[in-house]
């Protein structure tokens, strides 16, 4: 029979006593070293640190620029729900030929005709030489663009489109044309087509569309240079007294502003724990701190984010390209870097940066880091490549990456801000004492001022659809 186990009492007793204060009672008459409280939402936020800040005293900032002619060259945006995709009427305005045209009764007519066809990888929707005789929108996917060659009879890549660009709408003219181009699809494609026919059954009933078309395309085009400027006349290479050309620098008339915005919150902190609990560390402070934290963290997400001034969707259409194969290649950081002046940084997500690592390591090309601000950060042909994770990483596993130029005097990207505010406690952030309630709790108003603005649409570039989930390379390339 098996012997049982002595109790716990039996135990104590046969234990030797204590020599000496055990460490357990020792602690309680000692004092304990702590730590600040700690966050883990704090991240590098480098786009704060490399903005040049400008004052902006009365709240806007105005940018004013030269005049530019709008060509018509915006992207589409359609209407899903679920596997359903519907062009927008209004959307048809960004073709071209269509700018400016306000028979909505009309563009509903149009819109309605739109075939939805689905394409494979490879598929080639138009080959150069054969009648352009359909306009096609990209609802979803990638579309190279290829053309000739003039060292080789290959055919040479002009640039990948993607989800919301559209082209073959030279076809809407009244005379026949010929594609320019080949597109072929890199991924499968969601398309959606007007054929030739479809349009013209619509003109013959709306002379409205046909009048305005045709005036579009007589209309003599303004003189201006290659950024679309209004261009201003200089003679040059002339010998004796010729007349010289008048000219004169036309501006915007209606310039963009950017009001700054505000990032704001209400701390509460009970007065018993502000004055009973400040050893060794102030609760109002540590508090103060942390919620400053988060509204930077706030204040920079807005900054790459947001609709209205956000990074991202301010960038002008032409200086936005997609990856060719996907994934970030050396050769899309060189497309992207070649777009500017002065490219001074490139921000991307963490493993955005580690995509594009391994494509040079694919390629055997070592991409050296730079010292940037006391740090070794990784770059790409000299300039930093700075992580940023507020640029936002799809379901489908896709990132971009933001190349900028910063500062007034070239031109650039610059962060706006107010400094000189009531109750300032950091440049453009206040912190106002808003009371103490019935409850004996007392609020403080936490409120950063801030935006940002670009100078010139060159300023600011976005390498877009760039795959970061892919780690082999069974796929095959384009």
């Amino acid at each position: 029979m098996a012997k049982s186990l002595p109790a716990a009492d039996e135990v104590a007793q046969t234990q030797a006593p204590r020599s000496s204060l055990s460490p357990d009672a020792a602690r309680n008459l000692a004092h304990t070293t702590k730590s600040v409280p700690q966050m883990q939402a704090i991240s590098s936020r480098w786009l704060l640190r490399i903005l040049p800040w400008v004052q902006v005293s009365g709240g806007t900032y105005r940018v004013n620029r030269r005049l530019t002619y709008t060509i018509g060259d915006g992207r589409m945006d359609f209407a899903t729900q679920g596997t359903d995709i519907r062009v927008i009427p209004q959307e048809l305005r960004e073709i071209t030929a269509l700018r400016d045209f306000d028979d909505d009764e009309v563009l509903t007519a149009l819109a309605t005709r739109f075939e939805r066809r689905e394409v494979g990888p490879g598929t080639v929707i138009a080959q150069t030489g054969a009648e352009a005789d359909q306009v096609v929108l990209i609802a979803h996917g990638k579309v190279d663009k290829l053309g000739a060659d003039e060292y080789s009879a290959a055919a040479a890549s002009h640039g990948a489109l993607t989800g919301g660009d559209y082209f073959g709408d030279q076809c809407l003219g009244g005379k026949k044309g010929r594609w320019e181009f080949t597109y072929r699809a890199i991924t499968p494609c969601t398309l959606m087509v007007l054929p030739r026919k479809a349009f013209k059954q619509i003109a013959a009933r709306a002379p409205q569309l046909g009048a305005h078309i045709a005036d579009a395309l007589s209309r003599p085009q303004p003189l201006m240079n290659r950024r679309g400027e209004a261009e201003i006349e200089v003679a040059s290479g002339h010998d004796d007294e010729p007349a010289l050309p008048g000219t004169f620098a036309d501006y915007e008339l209606a310039p963009r502003e950017y009001p700054l915005s505000v990032a704001q919150t209400v701390l509460r902190i009970h007065t018993r724990v502000a004055d009973l609990y400040n050893e060794p560390m102030d609760q109002t402070d540590q508090q103060l701190r942390l919620t400053i934290e988060a509204l930077r963290e706030r204040q920079e997400h807005e900054l790459v984010n947001n609709r209205d001034f956000g990074l991202l969707h301010n960038a002008d259409l032409k200086q936005r390209i997609s990856t060719r194969n996907g994934l970030p290649t050396p050769d899309d950081m060189d497309e992207l870097l070649s777009m500017r002046r002065k490219t001074k940084f490139f921000l991307a997500h963490r493993r955005t940066i580690a995509a594009f690592a391994r494509e040079c390591t694919r390629a055997g090309i070592y991409a050296p880091g730079t010292e940037f601000n006391g740090h070794h950060v990784f770059a790409w042909r000299g300039v930093p490549f700075l992580p940023c994770n507020k640029i936002p990483i799809s379901d489908r596993l896709t990132s971009s990456v933001i190349a900028l130029r910063t500062g007034e005097e070239d031109e650039g990207v610059i962060g706006l801000h107010q400094t000189g505010i009531p109750d300032e406690y950091e440049p453009s952030l206040s912190v106002r004492f808003m009371g103490i309630d019935d409850k004996a709790v007392i609020s403080y108003l936490v409120s950063a001022y801030y935006s940002v603005a670009v100078l010139l649409p060159s300023a600011l570039g976005i390498l877009e659809n760039a795959e970061i989930g892919q780690y082999d390379d069974s796929r095959s390339r384009a």
